[in-house]
């Protein structure tokens, strides 16, 4: 598996591109603890692939339940696929036993999310650990842990409310800003001239991330850091904005009939900004159907999605922007493990703060990990070497000639 701060060294000027303000900000963390050292050494450069930080943590104390909500298996493969089991080996590595800790999955329905935390309330645990599916459900599960005195760590989307809310995720502006920056570097890679931009924006009615996404890539596009940028602007690229319009609940399908209206009606634009590789895939659907060749209308996202890096082999995606979730997975269990302790978790962990969009006076403690851009050139490099894609399923899918053309093994 990849050495994280390998990887970070390797793309160090694609982080130089992309580097500036954020909603979002980190400050700098110590080194990372030399093997053997307690867990007061844990920061946010501990983790790697291996898990090997997490045993640290087993000088840290403490007892009782930790209990993790995630919050469907529709919107995004990662949830069953890769945080859940890593969340699993976490614990594991951390020295929990397996009554210390439960994982659970909301299915895509706020009531569930909600019955789950009440039951996990009342079976006293110690902290929640919840990917809430929207704000406000967010919010009422953050409500029910202050009554009950216990804190809520936020797992990967923002909860805006109380004082012992922590949030552990990738920073979300620098995500949007890698996007901005893929989608300028592919509209001049794939020579695409007096470029007509529409943007699909994710699900900003439910998820705060998604705004701090979209102020991230139109501040390197278009120069304004907003969550939605007016028809018409330009900038010094040639490049002129059709429209930009978001995909309630990250639905896709919504996006795919958002885009194909959008294209039916003004078949000029050759150029598209979306929030995740499923709003990419939307969009790369209508393009395919309206008989668009590869390489022709760039699109972009994030997740790193198995099928995302299909898109981008073939042609149809330019990038995606990569979050390790291991490394997430082992942030969130190690900030837990010390909230268990009744313990302050070293300011080397708890890295940064976020803002809430809505409202820049609300910030609240933060855990910021790095994302990463990537494309064919550096595939092999991230999501490969990470075993967060199957280089045999990606193959067949392309076929072994693209594969070994992009350096894939």
């Amino acid at each position: 598996m990849l050495n994280t701060r390998k990887l970070a060294a390797s793309i160090v000027a694609v982080a130089a591109i992309v580097a500036g303000c954020s909603s979002s900000t980190a400050t700098p963390t110590a080194p990372a603890a030399a093997s053997g050292a307690t867990g007061a050494g844990i920061s946010v450069t501990s983790f790697d692939a291996s898990f090997s930080a997490m045993a640290q943590l087993k000088s840290v104390g403490g007892s009782g339940l930790v209990a993790v909500i995630l919050p469907d298996v529709t919107t995004s493969a990662r949830y069953t696929t890769y945080d859940a089991p890593y969340l699993k080996q976490a614990f594991d590595a951390a020295g929990y036993a397996a009554s210390d800790y439960k994982i659970d999955n909301a299915s895509g329905t706020t009531n569930t999310e909600v019955t789950i935390a009440q039951a996990d309330i009342t079976a006293g645990a110690k902290v929640l650990l919840v990917d809430p599916l929207d704000g406000p459900t967010g919010k009422q599960i953050q409500a029910l842990a202050a009554a009950a005195g216990i804190p809520m760590i936020s797992y990967d989307r923002a909860t805006f409310q109380g004082d012992k809310t922590y949030y552990v995720s990738f920073d979300n502006v620098q995500v949007g800003k890698l996007i901005g920056q893929g989608f300028m570097d592919c509209v001049t890679a794939w020579g695409i001239t007096s470029p007509k931009v529409f943007t699909v924006d994710g699900g900003q009615d439910t998820d705060p991330n998604a705004i701090d996404f979209a102020k991230g890539y139109n501040s390197v596009v278009w120069g304004q850091s907003v969550a939605q940028v007016a028809d018409g602007a330009t900038n010094s690229a040639g490049m002129t904005l059709v429209h930009e319009q978001l995909s309630p609940g990250w639905d896709n399908a919504k996006g795919q009939a958002i885009f194909q209206q959008a294209y039916t009606a003004n078949t000029a634009i050759n150029a598209t900004i979306e929030a995740n590789d499923g709003l990419a895939g939307a969009v790369i659907t209508v393009l395919k159907g309206a008989g668009v060749a590869a390489k022709k209308v760039p699109t972009v996202g994030q997740d790193a999605t198995l099928t995302g890096m299909e898109y981008v082999l073939q042609g149809w995606q330019c990038g995606s922007v990569y979050k390790p979730i291991y490394l997430e997975a082992q942030a969130a269990v190690a900030l837990a493990t010390y909230l268990r302790a009744g313990q302050t978790a070293p300011a080397a962990l708890v890295n940064g703060t976020t803002t809430d969009p809505s409202n820049t006076a609300v910030t609240e403690p933060a855990v910021l990990l790095t994302p990463y851009w990537v494309t064919s050139a550096n595939m092999e490099a991230t999501v490969i070497k990470d075993k967060a894609i199957d280089p045999v399923t990606l193959c067949a899918a392309v076929g072994a000639d693209v594969c070994t053309a992009a350096g894939i093994k």
